[in-house]
């Protein structure tokens, strides 16, 4: 697994248009979770940081950027998703070297996700409007539509470069200024996009970074009197935190937190399709995605033949090198993760349940945080293993009898992010899709996103909604103006 590319240059902070050190000159170095080595130094920002950031966030959101024609703006995030598209190679290495994901899955999709962000976005900076209102015909009311002030953008390691665009890009659409704090485990691609947006045309102080450790950094950017709104995608214990940290300062909050997403198959479905369908659900992204389909529900008459057929497809799904561009199983983003991940796997076991592929850790050459495709049958609903999120490649398998039985126990979870639905009865369909507690339901496919669909959960995964235009009402307050025309 050697790397011969060109070495990754150190990570300094963005602030105020400029890559700079540390305020207290500290560092910390981000490790390939593939071979244990050490990737680079990155600046590791403190409150002082936080402050210098968020000040400088102000001064452009009162300055280059309020004045900036929203046609001006629309151009410069139209720009920045260009350039990502023209350094992909560059990112997806950044992406893959820093996270442990398949190089393929870095450079064909979430490339196209982060650049179709940006672009999407960009045609909503002159499309967001207020109203007139016949109150009276002696006045003249209507509402502004404004940008909340400075955005807290915080991010999880799981999709670091695709967070960036969910975040930035409709935030720096609606008029906002950002300061985007990426995972300490998975900064490097953030910080490029960072140094992208300035080549963009991005004025000084809009558009900031700052990596470093979520209980400094975050905490301080939660805590800032100049931090308007915070955006936050993690895990729902932080998410706590953070909601009762930001309420001192009554910010806005957009939080989507964990999962763990029940995927539904009837026995009327195509089941060759909802094999590969569930296969993908759980397994894409090491299963680290907090919508996941971590919880496959099937009908009990079709149970024992479709887990062999699952089973079947898990084993052939090998952990390899991340970088090689056949591998379709990376590794994990470190080795407390896949601890944390096998820890869950030996639960499952001592509660009952049956593993029938994988469980295993596998390196290569001795080194990587690399675990096996994973499968437990024989899962009942109220084990660790179908209650708590996991993140990882593991997939539990709970059987259920007819449509009652399947919604019951889909719902019967503390979270409500997304949700899967096999069938070929669209009646059933669109009542199970309409019973489930979940802000996202895929139906006869599962883990598709784009930036015109809002993205966010229910329940313990949190409120508010990523992309679409309903993420835009998170990043605008409206302000009513009454002229008196008498």
């Amino acid at each position: 697994m050697a790397e011969t590319l060109a070495p990754v240059k150190p990570g300094r902070l963005i602030i105020d248009g400029k890559a700079v050190d540390a305020a207290s000159g500290a560092t910390f170095t981000t490790v390939n979770p593939a071979t244990e080595e050490p990737i680079t130094t990155v600046a590791e920002a403190g409150p002082e940081d936080v402050d210098r950031a968020v000040k400088a966030a102000r001064i452009a959101l009162d300055g280059a950027w309020a004045k900036m024609k929203p046609i001006d703006r629309s151009r410069v995030l139209w720009k920045l998703g260009d350039l990502v598209l023209e350094h992909a190679d560059e990112l997806a290495r950044l992406e893959t070297l820093d996270n442990g994901k398949p190089i393929f899955e870095s450079r064909y999709v979430d490339i196209d996700m982060v650049a179709r962000c940006f672009h999407y976005f960009s045609g909503w900076a002159t499309k967001l409007t207020g109203d007139t209102t016949p109150v009276n015909p002696s006045l003249f009311t209507y509402t502004l539509r404004e940008p909340v002030g400075v955005v807290g953008a915080i991010i999880p390691w799981n999709f670091p470069m695709i967070m960036v665009g969910w975040k930035t890009a409709p935030a720096l659409a609606a008029g906002n200024t950002v300061v985007l704090k990426p995972a300490e485990l998975t900064p490097l691609t953030a910080i490029r996009i960072g140094e992208l947006a300035l080549e963009a045309g991005m004025p000084p102080g809009v558009f900031n970074v700052l990596p470093g450790k979520g209980r400094i950094a975050g905490e301080a950017l939660v805590k800032h009197p100049g931090v308007a709104k915070v955006s936050f995608t993690g895990s729902t214990e932080v998410g706590i935190h953070l909601m009762r940290t930001a309420a001192d300062s009554l910010k806005k909050l957009t939080l989507e937190l964990g999962g763990k997403s029940p995927n539904i198959v009837f026995a009327d479905a195509d089941l060759d399709a909802a094999v590969k369908g569930a296969t993908i659900g759980i397994f894409y992204g090491k299963g680290e995605v907090c919508g996941a389909g971590s919880r496959l529900f099937v009908e009990k008459s079709i149970h024992d033949d479709f887990v062999s057929k699952l089973a079947e497809r898990a084993k052939k799904l090998v952990p390899a090198d991340p970088m090689d561009p056949k591998t379709r199983l990376g590794s994990l983003v470190s080795k407390p993760q896949m601890e944390r991940v096998l820890g869950y796997v030996e639960s499952g076991v001592k509660e009952g349940a049956q593993l029938i592929a994988g469980g295993q850790r596998q390196p290569i050459n001795g080194k990587g945080a690399f675990v096996q495709a994973t499968v437990l049958a024989g899962v009942n609903n109220r084990m660790r293993v179908a209650q708590e999120e996991i993140f990882g490649p593991v997939l539990s398998v709970i059987p259920f009898d007819g449509v009652d039985d399947a919604v019951t126990q889909a719902n019967d979870v503390p979270y409500g992010l997304a949700a899967g639905v096999w069938t070929r009865d669209v009646k059933k369909a669109h009542t199970v899709a309409r019973r489930l507690a979940a802000g996202t339901v895929w139906v006869n496919m599962y883990g598709f996103y784009d930036p015109a669909m809002p993205f966010g959960g229910v329940k313990g995964s949190g409120f508010g909604r990523d992309l679409g235009e309903a993420c835009l009402q998170e990043y605008t307050q409206v302000k009513s103006v009454w002229m008196n025309l008498e």
